[in-house]
């Protein structure tokens, strides 16, 4: 919320917002299409703008031995 509102303080607005959340545990797929709705309205976009994947890294690493969880994410900007 805070990047959005100094985008916006900028003369930005958010076109879309691509995410991926990397995780061994819990599977997320039941929970993305709330996940984009909650993002949307904090953000206030649509919720078509808001792309939310959800990976494993099979096994591997940190998040794999379920140590924790990893999210990246881009955002394009146009100018308002």
């Amino acid at each position: 919320e805070k990047s959005c509102q100094l985008a916006n303080e900028r003369g930005f607005q958010i076109a879309n917002i691509d995410t991926t959340i990397v995780a061994q545990q819990p599977k997320l797929a039941p929970h993305i299409d709330l996940m984009t709705k909650n993002i949307a309205q904090t953000l206030k976009v649509e919720p078509a703008q808001i792309n939310i994947k959800a990976t494993t890294t099979e096994r591997l690493g940190f998040a794999g031995r379920e140590e924790g969880i990893a999210a990246y994410s881009i955002a394009l900007l146009r100018i308002k």
